[in-house]
């Protein structure tokens, strides 16, 4: 008894899935999901570069999957993999002098939120924190003097009970948040920028996504308090 099977019923169990509510391109890319390719925006951005770049995109136009896309392509360590087969990897040049070749700081402020002042900032401590602990080989890098050193442990600094996965030196608060002072977070990211630029001997590339979350809850906000 012979068996058929339908290219059409092959080609609908081949199909590629589609990322709804996924922006991270390297879980795209390496979850065989449908993936529009911009990566020619990097071109677009490298030929017209500023000291800083503003994207602005309806919603849903996947401003966030391309900030992920810019990480991914520039970051040191990043790999090169997730971008095969896509347009950017003709411009071997352009790949040749910019991809895995700079540190990245990336942070989204979508998670900003909160009823109050305190709230909002909690969350902002939280997000930075996070991310200073993805570089925690600065507290052990032989480019960084001792002074150095310390101003990066005083970013992600937590309490007792829970340790940042880069084992850093910890100092006890209560309710595990991040403990970095209000001077210590508004000077956040131009430390982690200056140290991580020193250890690579390379200027940093800071992405930002949704930087204008808190402007957007300002209006029609109701607490007082909030804007102490």
């Amino acid at each position: 008894m012979k068996t058929h099977v339908c290219s059409y019923s092959m080609n609908i169990y081949m199909r590629k899935k589609l990322p709804i509510g996924i922006d991270g391109f390297a879980k795209i890319r390496t979850n065989d999901f449908y993936y529009a390719d911009k990566t020619m925006f990097i071109k677009e951005m490298l030929q017209n570069w500023g000291e800083v770049n503003l994207f602005t995109r309806p919603r849903r136009f996947g401003k966030s999957l391309n900030m992920s896309m810019l990480k991914c392509f520039f970051e040191i360590g990043s790999d090169p993999a997730l971008f095969e087969g896509l347009k950017i990897v003709q411009e071997k040049d352009l790949c040749e002098k910019y991809m895995g070749k700079f540190p990245v700081i990336s942070i989204s402020m979508k998670s900003v939120d909160g009823l109050n002042h305190e709230a909002a900032v909690a969350a902002l401590r939280r997000i930075i924190g996070n991310e200073a602990c993805r570089s925690g080989f600065l507290a052990e890098s032989g480019k960084l003097g001792q002074n150095d050193k310390e101003l990066y442990l005083g970013l992600p600094s937590i309490d007792k009970d829970r340790v940042c996965s880069c084992q850093l030196r910890v100092t006890a608060v209560k309710d595990g948040k991040y403990l970095m002072t209000d001077d210590i977070l508004t000077d956040s990211l131009k430390t982690l920028s200056q140290l991580l630029q020193k250890h690579y001997g390379q200027k940093v590339l800071l992405l930002i996504d949704e930087y204008d979350v808190r402007y957007d809850e300002y209006f029609g906000f109701t607490d007082a308090h909030f804007f102490d």
